[in-house]
């Protein structure tokens, strides 16, 4: 019996979940093979979603038509906007999640997505013909048969998890590893490495003294991910994380347990993530530090289980203990499991085209940690694109791909692609040189009418963005064009501190001060009023959110179009398999060795390689008869 489907996405996380619902909404019967259906899009370190960069990522995903932000609006127990007191660009929404909640959504999710099946099954090995692959063996015996393969193995491939000196096979703890993939890849001539990552010890919340925690509640105000009106923003109930912070007792108990640390006694010999280090890298690293601050974050509503954020380790579970114990809060705490760390194999991406197929094996894309990054949302946002092109591939369809300037998601994969990794990729907002273009608050109007024109976004979720556009830009031309008075104004500016006015003038001279927005104006500028009472409760906030940070920053988001459109132009020079590379000695010889490794599909590509300089660009111009 042959079992045929469109494409087939091995491995149920969040890069697979969101690669087999984009596959299967666009069309495609898609098939999504996990170890275990129970674990469904499972939180493997802390249960929470979004945070810098990382919130946009999630927005972004949203406006695609993925589903990781309905998922965390229906099962959060906490929102914050990050980072009010910085710009716009800066805003970055984050939520704690109820974990088990969060699995079961996601699983109900892909449960009603009608062209998407799911087996319950270890994938072995691929079918390969003719360097393309054709589909996968599993470890019962069967053959599945596929046009595309999505894999999105996580940290599953040769999984190795440590604590202490005790070191077992493992995917994530209790699951087991997938062995085989990587060898048949590596055959094939795919390169792989291998990289660590790891998570926090669980505490039981009976045992904690919440009276020496200082709490962090999450906003009062709406705060969700999901453009949708609809998105239940506070179904469950809301809770508060919880800070504490290490002494110096605990760093000498770390310190002396240290030579038991497989990262320090030669045991683990991969790279981990810099920006996520060990709470045993940090008293090394920041050897004059007194204290570090640990986050205490709750796994759910009905449950005693906290995550200790900060608190990463692969110490022995006796030297956890003990040092969890010279915390204050902790005197008397009783955990749930130990943190431990983990090394799994994954796969230099500069091998992978912008939509993250194989520029060795064809018709096989990638996604997710085995591209070398760490995070949910950095794994979902290639999620994806891989499901996107994955069916575009198996019906013939024209790629699709993100700019820069388009999307954070388009800067993690251009940066994947081009550059490569020599440790787990985390997104910042740093790394998005058009941050002020790709903010949290536009992701929609950035990206919908993509996914509209693809068939992923549907025409309800299209209107949605067409009103929401009407709206704002409606906003905008009023106080363009609205005078105040004085007597009109003065006694608001007055409440807010900021200068009164002697003169009329154009509301909009009044709104690009820090210190007003359109709230809190409404009542004295009647016409501002009107069209802000004239606004659906569940997208009010939404809709004039939008209009004040494009009346406020409205030269900066000039300026940055206009640099990101020239460098657009050489985003438009095509130089894919134009030049034999290693015979043009005007190149620099780091050059010509990473040119011809990564093939960049352009110019602008091309500029942005480690090692490529300014002078050989303009060889590559001259070559190009620009």
């Amino acid at each position: 019996m042959k079992f045929e489907y469109d494409v087939i996405v091995v491995g149920g996380g969040h890069a697979g979940c969101e690669a087999a619902a984009a596959a299967a909404n666009l069309g495609s019967k898609t098939l999504l093979i996990t170890i275990d259906m129970n674990k469904i899009a499972q939180m493997s370190c802390n249960p929470a979603i979004g945070g810098i960069a990382k919130g946009q990522i999630v927005r972004e995903i949203d406006a695609l038509g993925g589903y990781m932000g309905i998922v965390t609006d229906r099962t959060a127990i906490q929102f914050r906007m990050l980072n009010r007191s910085k710009g716009p660009a800066m805003w970055s929404p984050r939520a704690q999640s109820d974990r088990v909640k969060y699995g079961i959504a996601w699983r109900e999710t892909l449960d009603s997505i009608p062209c998407l099946f799911q087996w319950q099954d270890t994938v072995t090995g691929f079918m390969i013909k003719d360097r393309t692959v054709v589909g996968v063996k599993t470890q019962m015996g069967m053959e599945f048969y596929a046009k595309s393969v999505v894999l999105t193995a996580g940290t599953f491939l040769n999984g190795l998890i440590h604590v202490g000196r005790v070191q077992f096979p493992g995917g994530r703890i209790s699951e087991p590893a997938s062995c085989g993939l990587t060898e048949q890849l590596k055959s094939c001539g795919i390169s792989a490495g291998r990289m660590k990552t790891g998570t926090p010890v669980r505490i039981d919340a009976r045992s904690v003294d919440f009276d020496l925690t200082t709490e962090q509640k999450g906003d009062d105000t709406a705060v969700k991910f999901s453009y949708l009106p609809d998105s239940d923003m506070r179904r469950l109930k809301q809770l508060s994380c919880r800070l504490v912070n290490t002494n110096e007792e605990t760093h000498d108990i770390l310190r002396r347990g240290l030579y038991e640390s497989p990262l320090y006694n030669g045991q683990i010999k991969s790279i981990g993530p810099r920006y996520c280090p060990s709470i045993e890298t940090k008293i090394v690293t920041f050897a004059d530090k007194t204290h570090h601050q640990l986050f205490l974050e709750p796994e759910g509503e009905d449950t005693n289980e906290y995550y200790l954020n900060g608190f990463s380790s692969s110490l022995p579970v006796d030297i956890q203990i003990k040092a969890l114990k010279s915390i204050p809060a902790f005197r008397e705490a009783v955990i749930y499991r130990p943190g431990y760390a983990i090394e799994y194999d994954y796969f230099d991406p500069v091998q992978l085209t912008h939509t993250l197929e194989s520029k060795t094996v064809g018709n096989l894309f990638l996604a997710g940690q085995i591209n070398g990054t760490t995070g949910y949302e950095e794994a979902a946002g290639q999620g994806i694109v891989a499901g996107i092109n994955a069916h575009l591939k198996a019906f013939g369809g024209e790629t699709f791909t993100l700019k820069r300037d388009e999307a954070y998601i388009g800067v993690l994969i251009d940066d994947l692609v081009t550059k490569g990794v020599d440790e787990p990729y985390r997104m910042f907002t740093s790394r998005a040189e058009y941050r002020i273009l790709l903010r949290q608050d536009n992701a929609d109007f950035r990206l919908t009418e993509k996914a509209y024109d693809l068939g992923l976004a549907n025409a309800a979720r299209y209107e949605l963005l067409k009103r929401k556009r009407e709206k704002t830009e409606e906003i905008i031309s009023l106080v363009q064009n609205c005078s105040v008075k004085p007597c009109q104004i003065n006694k608001t500016l007055h409440v807010l501190e900021t200068a009164e006015i002697r003169h009329g003038c154009k509301l909009i001279e009044i709104l690009r001060r820090p210190q007003v927005n359109l709230q809190n104006i409404a009542r004295d500028v009647p016409e501002i009023g009107n069209i802000v009472a004239s606004l659906e409760n569940s997208r009010k906030d939404e809709i004039v959110e939008s209009a004040d940070i494009h009346i406020k920053y409205e030269g900066y988001i000039m300026r940055e179009r206009q640099i990101a459109e020239k460098m657009s132009r050489l985003e438009n020079i095509k130089i894919k398999n134009k030049f034999d590379y290693r015979s043009i000695q005007s190149l620099s010889t780091e050059a010509r060795e990473k040119l011809a490794k990564i093939e960049p599909e352009t110019i602008a590509q091309a500029s942005r390689i480690p090692g490529v300089s300014p002078s050989d660009i303009n060889v590559l111009l001259i070559l190009s008869g620009r």
